[in-house]
């Protein structure tokens, strides 16, 4: 790097670090920190339970909001997943398309008949764009009695978390904590039902 060059990056730098921008972006970070100090405290004693049936879930070194995510239940009616804060969440984006999802789907109902309610939720979105009432009929036909049917026909759901690397094929996983903290997240299925995932759940809810 020359002279020039790099008096131009000290010069960026220091107006970044003292305007308003800067100030704002500074901001931010310390109040998601603050937000998710529970959550980043947690992480420590979640990752050694990554292992067996989810030892491919990665667990961040610290927690984050996770980004403003918008869908749709069953009657068309737009659901955030902030809607969702004070709930422990498993968030998982699959499409009829998905062989894997299509597997993984039983698991997902049995996890949420074992822990949801108050504190935890499976929240299943599907992503099919075409033929909406596919997925529909594929959950009555395998009988998934226990998930609340959630479906974004625009995929954008799947491009928000693509933009900041938490989506990168499918199906797309992540819990979150009731603060709306990421603390976990997974591309490609599991078996959700298993010893090993429900341990990891179970100490995410705590």
């Amino acid at each position: 790097m020359g002279p020039l060059a790099f008096l131009v990056l000290v010069v960026v730098a220091s107006l970044y670090a003292f305007t308003p921008l800067g100030n704002l972006f500074s901001s931010k970070a310390r109040e998601s920190a603050a937000q998710c100090k529970a959550a980043t405290t947690k992480l420590a004693s979640l990752r050694p339970l990554a292992k067996g049936e989810v030892a491919a879930l990665s667990v961040p070194d610290q927690s984050k909001p996770v980004v403003p995510l918008t869908f749709q239940n069953a009657k068309g009616e737009t659901v955030r997943l902030e809607s969702f804060k004070g709930k422990t969440v498993l968030l998982n984006l699959w499409a009829t398309w998905c062989v894997p999802c299509r597997k993984e789907m039983p698991a997902l109902d049995a996890a949420q008949a074992k822990l949801g309610g108050k504190d935890f939720e499976v929240v299943a979105v599907n992503i099919d764009t075409r033929n909406l009432e596919k997925p529909k009929a594929f959950l009555d036909e395998i009988k998934v009695s226990h998930l609340t049917y959630y479906a974004d026909p625009s995929a954008k759901v799947f491009q928000d978390l693509k933009a900041v690397g938490r989506a990168f094929g499918m199906p797309t996983t992540m819990v979150i904590d009731p603060a709306g903290c990421e603390l976990a997240s997974l591309a490609g299925p599991a078996e959700w039902a298993s010893e090993d995932a429900l341990t990891f759940l179970n100490a995410a809810m705590k």
